[in-house]
């Protein structure tokens, strides 16, 4: 992402548990330009919009989103609304592109866009979409998804790349003949829609055959926890990672369990319930089971 809007609603005290969750994942992600948005002002009075907008510049000191451009809007009625852009213009510029890069993308969804009883003549393959990181696609270029899909050979859980062709790339709402990076990418493919409905293949990276980073099934990461655990009401202090433990993994749009194996100091190695694919210092956001719940409790950077 090259940017960031922080939500925060003025009719709830600031900061939510949700809040300082999402705060914590911008900062784990790295991202720097944020834009903090005061929705809600149409159900408060002006002494709550004012003690909101007191409790947001108090929230978000020493964090990344200090001195972050607070915006009071109302969204059910579009109020403001120019001004939200205007600070998304100045504060998030478009950066600069490799279009030399080979082309990489994150799955967020995969579906099957065929209708219930369609002819099998007359199926179309499925569809995945997601996010360009670097690079372009183009159509009838040929792609690789990694990890792949699950498959099971001799008692033994494996995962196998799946190669096809591009043959349909839809961006902006509209159909095109190239996408880039920058928003949301859908890319129609030769797979059996089966493989991709119902999001069946979210969490992969699709690029150029042989041309993605390696698929892994033991993480050894740096780890950088935070004071307290995220997302809890009362703010626990969090231990070190421990060996034996299972932590829930988000590696790009990937999420996976894993048991730490070893751990020392400031790293820990992990083997991962689901495999992921990824290189040296990509970002994993960490979470502890806390309370019945996965709390957010820090990240790591692959060694």
């Amino acid at each position: 992402m090259d940017g960031a809007i922080l939500v925060i609603a003025a009719d709830e005290p600031c900061p939510q548990p949700q809040t300082r969750e999402h705060l914590a994942a911008i900062e784990i992600v790295g991202i720097k330009n944020i834009v903090v948005v005061q929705n809600k002002i149409d159900v408060v009075d002006e002494n709550r919009a004012l003690e909101s907008y007191r409790e947001i510049v108090e929230f978000v000191k020493g964090t990344v989103a200090e001195g972050a451009p607070i915006i009071p809007i109302s969204a059910q009625h579009s109020a403001n609304i120019d001004a939200l852009l205007q600070a998304l213009e100045e504060c998030i510029p478009t950066p600069a592109r490799d279009p030399t890069k080979p082309p990489r993308m994150y799955v967020v969804r995969s579906f099957d866009v065929n209708k219930p009883g369609t002819p099998a003549e007359k199926l179309t393959g499925g569809v995945v979409g997601g996010t360009l990181i670097q690079g372009n696609f183009k159509v009838k270029d040929d792609m690789e998804l990694r990890p792949g899909i699950r498959v099971e050979r001799q008692h033994k859980t494996e995962y196998d790349p799946l190669f096809t062709d591009i043959v349909s790339l839809h961006a902006g709402g509209r159909t095109v003949k190239e996408a880039k990076c920058g928003g949301l990418v859908g890319i129609g493919t030769l797979l059996d829609p089966s493989l991709t409905k119902a999001d069946g293949l979210t969490g992969n990276m699709v690029g150029r055959p042989n041309m993605l980073p390696p698929t892994l099934s033991e993480l050894t990461l740096d780890i950088h926890l935070f004071e307290r655990a995220i997302g809890t009401k009362e703010m626990l202090e969090v231990e070190k990672v421990h060996v034996g433990e299972r932590l829930l993994l988000d590696v790009g749009t990937t999420i996976t369990v894993g048991n730490v194996v070893s751990a020392r100091e400031d790293t820990a190695t992990l083997q991962l319930g689901r495999p992921v694919c990824a290189e040296k210092g990509f970002r994993t956001a960490l979470s502890r089971r806390i309370a019945a719940r996965w709390r957010l409790i820090g990240y790591g950077i692959i060694k």
